[in-house]
């Protein structure tokens, strides 16, 4: 019996999987911390022989080079994409056997990107080869697709017409066939998000709108559901084409007070690991809040320049090594890093702090004295629902127009948080005076703590 076993990364929304028959195994689309593919192999007392690349990623480094090195695993690659390093073409149509018992029937899936592929598991038994799973990537998701405009304007309206058919040729397969997508739990290459944690064909087929969906429909809904995607995306794919090593996963050098100091003068970016409570009530000055508490790959490979020098502060190394794993799986590597306390981390410089508050307290301020509300979420959640009287910058476009925050004081509110603390730490490093708006915007709303413009109704 072919068992298949998922390998999560919910701070990026995606999965890697292994499937094996209890002797060989086969991995799809796995990250760069390879040591987790190879612990669960070990685990399971199984020998990894292929290993099988959806797509070129996007959100992602890929661990599917250095997984192959590693293991001697045959690397397979979509004939058509330009790769640099050694590797086992398939195309549409190509069976590839895996052991005895397992084999891999490629389907060209074009629509996340023009080179993507499925894979269908298919295993071996009394009746003859029968279907398993088809390991989707980013075409055929939970109740969604794979974002087609990651290639640039020019190409998403062919890329969203290409997802339907693909969608519509998945769910021609058997409806017991599992579907396992890549992406699609909270990864930002969906074109939506769901809540489930398994889907088949046939409940795909019944319910996803690529397929219930006639195709002018669907590409006009598609399409107009997209929204910003995170900067670092720009840099993956030509990293993932080059043959990327395995990742790093040890701490990078330690800094004292003083190199910290000098980092910051020297316009070096310094991030604080701890919680948004934490950061607030005490911190470096001229550090920036990114918690480990959300998603920080995703937000600090948005919101921090590609080039920056970057120092990471964690109340313990335990803090340092997952923020390192987080990072290598994106290609930023740290130079250097501090544990402990916020008084170790200043040595004789006084810490900063700002004040945090609720959408209650700001819809009291806001009466009795001037303030400036910043609202730091996305295109598509300001237009659902917005304080008709604040400034909306989102927060991945913040540093390039933060002179358009004027001055004086400034409330800083997302949809629960964690992304105002980032935008309020940006500012607090520029020397500005800031309240966090700790609280959930959707639930103030609702209590009536505040009132929002909301869209009007059509029809």
């Amino acid at each position: 019996m072919v068992l298949i076993s998922s390998i999560d990364t919910p701070t990026l929304g995606d999965r890697s999987y292994l499937a094996h028959d209890g002797r060989v195994a086969l991995v799809v689309d796995p990250q760069r911390d390879i040591d987790r593919v190879l612990k669960l192999a070990a685990d399971e007392g199984v020998r990894i022989t292929h290993v099988f690349e959806t797509h070129i990623h996007n959100d992602y480094v890929t661990g599917g080079f250095a997984l192959a090195a590693a293991t001697g695993a045959a690397y397979h690659v979509n004939a058509e994409d330009p790769v640099d390093f050694a590797h086992t073409p398939v195309g549409d149509g190509d069976l590839v056997p895996v052991g005895d018992r397992m084999r891999i029937r490629v389907l060209a899936t074009p629509g996340h990107t023009f080179t993507h592929l499925s894979y269908l598991l298919e295993e071996h038994g009394d009746s003859g080869w029968n279907p398993v799973g088809v390991f989707t990537g980013g075409s055929l998701l939970y109740g969604a697709v794979g974002r087609p405009d990651l290639l640039g304007p020019e190409h998403t309206d062919a890329l969203a017409r290409h997802q339907h058919a693909s969608a519509q040729r998945l769910t021609r397969l058997a409806d017991e066939t599992l579907v396992l997508p890549t992406h699609g739990f909270g990864s930002f290459c969906s074109a939506s998000q769901s809540t489930a944690e398994a889907s088949t064909i046939g409940v795909e087929k019944a319910s996803n709108p690529a397929v219930t969906l006639g195709l002018a429909e669907f590409v006009e809904t598609l399409l107009a559901g997209l929204d910003a995607w995170p900067a670092y995306y720009a840099r993956m794919a030509p990293a993932n084409l080059a043959g990327p090593a395995a990742g790093m996963l040890d701490a990078p050098r330690r800094a004292d007070a003083a190199e910290i100091r000098a980092s910051l003068d020297d316009g070096d970016w310094v991030v604080d690991l701890r919680n948004r409570v934490a950061f607030a009530a005490e911190h470096v000055v001229g550090s920036v809040n990114i918690g480990l508490d959300g998603s920080f790959a995703t937000y600090l490979g948005w919101v921090i320049p590609a080039d920056a020098n970057i120092t990471l502060l964690g109340e313990t190394p335990e803090q340092i090594l997952e923020a390192r794993r987080e990072l290598t799986r994106i290609g930023v590597e740290p130079a250097a890093h501090a544990t402990g306390s916020v008084a170790d981390w200043t040595g004789e410089r006084a810490p900063g702090s700002y004040p945090r508050a609720g959408f209650a307290e700001l819809a009291h301020v806001r009466h009795h004295r001037p303030v400036t509300i910043l609202d730091v979420r996305r295109r598509l959640e300001h237009a659902e629902a917005h304080l008709p009287d604040a400034l909306w910058i989102p927060l991945h476009e913040l540093l390039t127009r933060i002179d358009e925050v004027p001055d004086g004081e400034i409330w800083v509110q997302c949809a629960a948080g964690y992304r105002a603390s980032i935008a309020a730490s940006l500012l607090a490093a520029r020397g500005r005076t800031v309240v966090h708006v700790d609280d959930d915007f959707d639930a103030a709303l609702r209590a009536g703590a505040i009132s929002a413009a909301v869209p009007e109704p059509v029809g």
